[in-house]
């Protein structure tokens, strides 16, 4: 059974007469519980809300003291982080500059006060449809279905950027997994796609967060970072390594699976003059951990 999706919707109202008239709306409506109601008498205090809970949809007044429903809405659309969280407008104000003016910082609709209530359930509705169609378009986009992990185009728009901003100290990574076709043809692609999850998942648990993780491709994988060392990153991502290798894999026959993977690890210098070049140098280090026995880790500069 798939888990219940729960909304959480913030509202922002000065007038506790409004938030009670909203309040007693969803109540009567949210008999699945699928709405969790926050609310905020400010402006101030959205921002407050934001930095403890994740929220999927603002009904925004925008007659409030000290920091306005403009202005809110104006900060949240410069924020990455909160800039793709619909917005609302419910507010008394129905001349055609306040209509206007909710549009152009980033509102998703704009309903006047006193509002009907079928209409306003319905538009709220549709933007949460609407936003997780959006959040789901751009998963697919920039992450691989099967890991979880950034997809090919994502990790190199990221590793790009990267190398544009922080080249000094910057350092690719190339993995790949040892014999993946003899699993394939002995135990089929199911259990493949099992173990390219699972190293996956293994891989992204022992990094540092500032690390870039990509699936390139089938059974090869890549990263990219900055570091002070040369000896940390060699560590950290051979550690990688050593406990894929005691990883254990049951086969539908009960057989255990272990596998083994090759790396390969480059550092930028001046002579390298792109992200791909970078990430080529670290390729031909992997070729060289695969001919001379799999299983290791070959450093290049």
């Amino acid at each position: 059974m798939n888990k219940k999706l729960i909304q959480n919707i913030l509202i922002v109202d000065d007038e506790k007469t409004n938030i009670d008239i909203l309040l007693e709306l969803f109540k009567n409506i949210n008999t699945n519980n699928q709405y969790n109601i926050i609310v905020a008498l400010s402006g101030e205090k959205v921002f407050q809300v934001l930095e403890k809970r994740k929220i999927n949809l603002i009904l925004l007044d925008i007659m409030m003291p000290n920091i306005n429903g403009y202005e809110v809405c104006k900060i949240l659309k410069s924020n990455d982080k909160t800039k793709n969280i619909p917005i609302i407008f419910l507010t008394a104000n129905t001349d055609d500059a306040s209509i206007i003016k909710a549009y152009e910082l980033g509102a998703v609709d704009y309903l006047t006060k006193p509002f009907r209530a079928v209409e306003l359930i319905a538009r709220v509705k549709l933007n949460l449809q609407l936003q997780e169609t959006i959040n789901q378009l751009e998963y697919f986009a920039n992450y691989d279905v099967m890991t979880n992990i950034y997809n090919r185009r994502k990790f190199f728009n990221l590793a790009t950027s990267r190398f544009i901003n922080s080249k000094n100290n910057l350092y690719a990574v190339m993995l790949d997994i040892d014999n993946f076709k003899n699993i394939n043809d002995s135990y089929g692609h199911s259990m493949g796609d099992i173990v390219i999850k699972m190293i996956a998942s293994t891989i992204e648990e022992n990094l540092d967060d500032e690390m870039i993780l990509g699936r390139i491709g089938g059974e090869e994988f890549a990263i990219i970072c900055n570091a002070n060392s040369k000896g940390y990153v060699f560590d950290k991502i051979d550690n990688i390594r050593k406990i894929i290798e005691q990883l254990n894999f049951k086969a539908n026959d009960n057989t255990n699976i272990n596998c083994t993977i090759s790396i390969g690890i480059a550092k930028y210098n001046e002579n390298i003059a792109s992200i791909d070049h970078l990430l080529q140098i670290a390729d031909e280090a992997l070729y060289e951990a695969k001919e001379t026995g799999r299983n290791k880790s070959i450093f290049r500069i």
